[in-house]
C-alpha cells in the first residue's frame, strides 16, 4: 500500500514525457521493482496529486491508462489497487471486421470490391476438385505448401522486396495473423515493446494486448515516421520491433519517402530494432523499395491477398529477414501447423493461372473509380487521398468534432470511423475521420451517402441529438 510507511515515492523527473505518462511510468517501475506489490492500494487521486504537486486530473489519467493496461484495478467505493493477476483486459471496441450489408452505407471497413472474383474462385475450386491429387487428408507440411510459396515468390515485386525465394516465405491466415507471427518471433523478455505509428490500424492494439506488449506511438509528418521520434521512443521505452505501414498508411494514406525509409533503417540498424512492414494495402507497382530490400537482414514484409483479390481467402504471407526463416516457420508451426491444404491449392491455382493478377487489376481500377467519386464530392474539404488507397482521410472543418460528425452520419444511416479509433490507448487522437470507399453498396447509395456527408460538413450547426 502506498502510505507513509512505504519507501516508494513517484518521481516525475523523466524528461520528454507529459506528466501523466511520467507518473504512469513511475508506477510501472514501482510494480516491476516490487515496491508496489500485487493487491496494494494506491492513494486517492487528490492525495497523490497534492503529494507530487500535479493536478488531480493528471493522476486520474495515469490511473486510467494503467487500469486499461491491466496493471491496476479500480473498485467502485474502495479505490485503485495493483492488479493481482496482471492480466490485460480485452478492450470494448468495435470489431475489426463488420458484416457487410448492401442496404447500409458502411464506410468503416476497408474491403476488396466485388469485381466478379466470386465466380473465378468457384471455377478454381472446381479445377482443384477435379485434379484428384489426394492431398486433402493429411496435415500440411513444408513440402506440401512449397508450391504456394513458390507462387507467392513469383507474385511479389522482387525488385522492390529484394531477392525473395520460396524458403524466405512463411504462409499464414491473412496479414493480421502474419503480423502476429512476426511479432511472436521477435518479441522477448518480461516487458516487450512494439513501436508503431501514433495512428495505426486497430489490429495493432489488439496484437499488442494479445502478446502482453506495450505499444508506443511515434509522431509522423507527410513523409512518414519521424526518425528523431523513433530514437527518443527507443531511449525512453526500449523496443524490439517497429511495426509500420510505410507504403499505404491507414488511416492517413501517407507514403513514407525513400529518403525517410533510409533514415529509419539507419536508426533501426544502430539500435538493433527489427522492422515489420505491413504491406497489405499495397496493390499497385511502386518505385520505393521496401525495408526488406533496404535492410534485408533485419526486416520482415507482411502482405496478403485480402485487399487485392478476396478477403474470404484469409491467405497471407511473411517474407522473413535474410537467413531468419527457420524461426518464423517454427512460430507458425507451433501456432497452427500450417495453412490448410485446400486453401494452399486454391491460392496456388489463382496465382499461377493469372486469375489473381486479373482480379487485382480490376480491383485497382474499381478502387480508383470510387476514390475519384469521393474526391469529386468531398474535395472542397481538407481531404487526403490517393488513387491506389482504398480509403480517404478527412480532417474536420471548424465547427465539427469527429465524434459528433460520426454520430450525425449514423443518424443518416452512414457508418464511418473517427480517427480516435486508430489512436493508441494513451495516444494522440486528431479531429478527423477515415472513410473506406469500397463499401458494399451500389453507386446510387454510395453517391447519396457522400452527398449527405458533404451537406453535413457544410452545416456544422446541425442538431445531432434531434
Amino acid at each position: 500500500m502506498i502510505v507513509s510507511s512505504t519507501i516508494w515515492e513517484p518521481s516525475l523527473t523523466n524528461a520528454g514525457k507529459s506528466k501523466y505518462k511520467a507518473l504512469a511510468q513511475a508506477i510501472r517501475d514501482g510494480i516491476v521493482s516490487g515496491q508496489l506489490v500485487p493487491g496494494s492500494k494506491l492513494p486517492p487521486v487528490r492525495d497523490l496529486a497534492f503529494r507530487v504537486k500535479i493536478t488531480p486530473g493528471t493522476v486520474a489519467r495515469a490511473y486510467s491508462l494503467l487500469t486499461e493496461e491491466g496493471l491496476l484495478r479500480a473498485e467502485v467505493g474502495r479505490g485503485t489497487f495493483v492488479a493481482k493477476d496482471r492480466a490485460r483486459p480485452i478492450e470494448a471496441v468495435s470489431p475489426l471486421v463488420n458484416l457487410p450489408l448492401d442496404t447500409l452505407a458502411d464506410f468503416r471497413s476497408s474491403r476488396v470490391p466485388d469485381v466478379g472474383q466470386g465466380r473465378i474462385i468457384d471455377a478454381a475450386l472446381v479445377r482443384i476438385g477435379e485434379s484428384h491429387r489426394r492431398r486433402h487428408i493429411n496435415y500440411p507440411t513444408a513440402e506440401t505448401d512449397f508450391e504456394a510459396r513458390a507462387a507467392v515468390a513469383n507474385w511479389v515485386d522482387q525488385k522492390r522486396l529484394g531477392d525473395v525465394t520460396p524458403e524466405d516465405i512463411v504462409l499464414g491466415y491473412g496479414a493480421q495473423n502474419c503480423c502476429i507471427l512476426a511479432l511472436q518471433t521477435e518479441l522477448h523478455g518480461p516487458n516487450p515493446v512494439i513501436l508503431t505509428e501514433e495512428l495505426a490500424y486497430p489490429g495493432t492494439r489488439h496484437a499488442g494486448r494479445l502478446l502482453r506488449a506495450q505499444t508506443v506511438g511515434l509522431p509522423m509528418d507527410d513523409e512518414g515516421i519521424l526518425p528523431d521520434a523513433l530514437v527518443q521512443a527507443y531511449r525512453t521505452h526500449g523496443g524490439q520491433v517497429l511495426l509500420t505501414a510505410a507504403e499505404v498508411h491507414s488511416p492517413t494514406t501517407t507514403r513514407t519517402s525513400l529518403a525517410r525509409k533510409i533514415e529509419i533503417a539507419r536508426v533501426a540498424q544502430q539500435m538493433n530494432i527489427t522492422i515489420i512492414e505491413d504491406d497489405c494495402h499495397t496493390t499497385t507497382v511502386t518505385d520505393i523499395p521496401s525495408y526488406r530490400a533496404i535492410l534485408p537482414e533485419q526486416s520482415y514484409l507482411v502482405s496478403s491477398l485480402t485487399k487485392s483479390v478476396s478477403g474470404s481467402l484469409r491467405f497471407g504471407y511473411v517474407i522473413a529477414p535474410v537467413g531468419l526463416n527457420k524461426g518464423l516457420r517454427q512460430t507458425a508451426q507451433s501456432s497452427f501447423y500450417g495453412v490448410s491444404q485446400p486453401i494452399l491449392d486454391l491460392c496456388h491455382d489463382l496465382l499461377t493461372s493469372g486469375a489473381a493478377g486479373e482480379i487485382r487489376d480490376r480491383v485497382v481500377l474499381e478502387t480508383c473509380r470510387r476514390v475519384r467519386i469521393a474526391v469529386n464530392i468531398l474535395g472542397a474539404w481538407d481531404l487526403r487521398w490517393r488513387d491506389d488507397a482504398p480509403f480517404v482521410y478527412l480532417n474536420m472543418p471548424q465547427g465539427w468534432r469527429a465524434s459528433s460528425f460520426t454520430l450525425a452520419c449514423e443518424k443518416r444511416g452512414i457508418l464511418i470511423k473517427p480517427a480516435d479509433e486508430f489512436s493508441l490507448s494513451d495516444g494522440f487522437a486528431p479531429n478527423a475521420v477515415r472513410l473506406a470507399i469500397n463499401t458494399c453498396v451500389a453507386d446510387e447509395l454510395f453517391l447519396r451517402a457522400l452527398n449527405d456527408m458533404n451537406d453535413l460538413l457544410a452545416n456544422p450547426s446541425v442538431l445531432v441529438d434531434s
